[in-house]
């Protein structure tokens, strides 16, 4: 077999490859034994038929194509690993001369993954959020805490803004009771805004008893998006009472014995938080100014791979779960189509891009992952799924997606790199030192998607 590789650009080539006859023989027996168990000859046994009955009742023709489409795949596969391409998504494949009995010629078109040269990310600089926590905040978690145990008991006055009312609702459109809007016993804290539009304003200075008419824009339900006329009853007017700030509560909300250890446990969770939160906005930055530095082109099909894939996880599993439709989705964003599409392309530049720089540079560091460290991304995985450990492991385990994890925890280990030799500063004009996170790190460098994933995309689809 001859095979010889043109650029085309920097992120697509053109295979061709011309394959002596001889070549083909497996492929050839392979198809004369295929259409010997699909059809049936007149005194012949199945599977007996010899090849010339076979040429003369079903054509050569026939042979060939069959022969072709299987030795295709492995001729093309030998030519990529002769040239040592790295490619992306399935080839075009032609097929440009079949000379029966001497030679074999196609040509395939495929993207490949584009040369890049990683900059000197040594100068990079960013300033992110200094770590401080206030008196407020530490008193705003602390009352938090306090709602969670505060306690109702019924009252006989007028219901206020944080009273906890039972209420009947009925909503009509066009004077007609909606199928179904008719709820009863709903439990409702004047001021939480969990309900309808203007609910607040009618039941607050309603007694048990008390009935309101408002109008109001349904938020779901069989008219969604409709104003209707809602009729509001409340049944039961109830006050919420706080538990005393003292040791006692803390007692009985914590595990500490008095109300000032209690505030300093909150005082340390708010500064692990917003060091966490440090670090990561860290992450997110020093990655976006590496971008800025290295000039990566993009393969325009894996490109609109890619923004199709955003586009379907979207629209059919996010939005799907959430009972939403994309254009109903746009609208609570105010967002147009067109903004849509160009931020969706936009980020799937980005994440493209992040993982073309971020596999290139595990490449040059050389840089790899343990068993050690693929357990701690499985399991943190697993927790932001929902999932058990197990569930998630035998799920990627059966998806064949175990490479794409360890190509996460490797891109997360090859910004960390990149982090630790950036100067970062907090908006004090301190410098900010930061644990080595990488798992953290393979969030940030995976958050913007990857070529990966619009990848197997488009071989899901060639598959299908």
């Amino acid at each position: 077999m001859k095979s010889a590789v043109e650029t085309l650009n920097p992120t697509r080539v053109r295979l061709t490859v011309e394959v002596p006859f001889e070549e083909l023989k497996d492929s050839l027996d392979a198809a004369y034994k295929k259409i010997n168990q699909q059809v049936t000859v007149k005194g012949f046994r199945k599977g007996k038929i010899p090849a010339r009955v076979i040429d003369q009742r079903f054509g050569r023709g026939a042979v060939l194509e069959e022969a072709v489409n299987d030795a295709l795949p492995k001729l093309y596969t030998e030519a990529v690993n002769e040239a040592e391409l790295n490619v992306l998504g399935q080839p075009d494949v032609d097929i440009t001369e079949l000379k029966d009995g001497e030679l074999l010629a196609f040509t395939a078109e495929v993207d490949i993954r584009p040369a890049i040269e990683i900059p000197d990310y040594s100068g990079i600089e960013v300033t992110v959020d200094a770590v401080e926590v206030t008196d407020e905040d530490v008193e705003k978690s602390v009352q938090q805490l306090r709602e969670r145990f505060a306690s109702t008991s019924p009252v006989e006055r007028a219901a206020a803004e944080g009273d906890v009312v039972t209420i009947d609702l009925e909503a009509k459109v066009d004077g007609e009771v909606l199928p179904d809007g008719v709820a009863n016993g709903v439990s409702y804290t004047i001021g939480s805004g969990e309900l309808l539009d203007g609910i607040d304003e009618a039941v607050t200075g309603l007694e048990a008893g008390g009935e309101a008419t408002f109008t109001s824009t349904l938020k779901g339900g069989s008219a969604e998006g409709k104003e209707a006329e809602v009729t509001v009853k409340v049944t039961q007017v109830a006050a919420r009472e706080l538990p005393e700030l003292d040791d006692d509560f803390a007692q009985m909300a914590s595990e500490f014995d008095t109300l000032d250890e209690l505030k300093a446990d909150s005082l340390k969770r708010l500064e692990n938080m917003k060091r966490f939160d440090q670090a990561t906005q860290a992450q997110e930055r020093v990655l976006d100014e590496l971008l800025k530095l290295a000039e990566v082109p993009i393969p325009e099909k894996l490109l609109e791979d890619e923004v199709n894939t955003r586009k379907h996880n979207l629209e059919h599993h996010q939005l799907g779960q959430m009972g939403l439709t994309l254009d109903k989705y746009l609208e609570l964003q105010g967002k147009t189509a067109e903004e849509f599409d160009a931020e969706t392309r936009e980020q799937a530049v980005k994440g493209i891009k992040t993982q073309f720089i971020l596999d290139e540079l595990v490449s040059q560091e050389k840089l790899n992952v343990n068993q050690e460290e693929l357990t701690e991304h499985l399991m943190r995985r697993a927790a932001s799924s929902g999932m058990s450990p197990d569930q998630f492991a035998k799920a990627v385990v059966e998806g064949g997606q175990v490479p794409m994890l360890v190509g996460e925890v490797a891109r997360g280990k090859a910004l960390a790199v990149v982090v630790e030799a950036a100067k970062v500063v907090d908006t004090n004009g301190e410098p900010v030192e930061l644990d080595d996170d990488e798992d953290d790190a393979a969030e940030a460098a995976d958050g913007a998607g990857t070529a990966e994933d619009a990848t197997e995309a488009s071989e899901d689809k060639s598959e299908a």
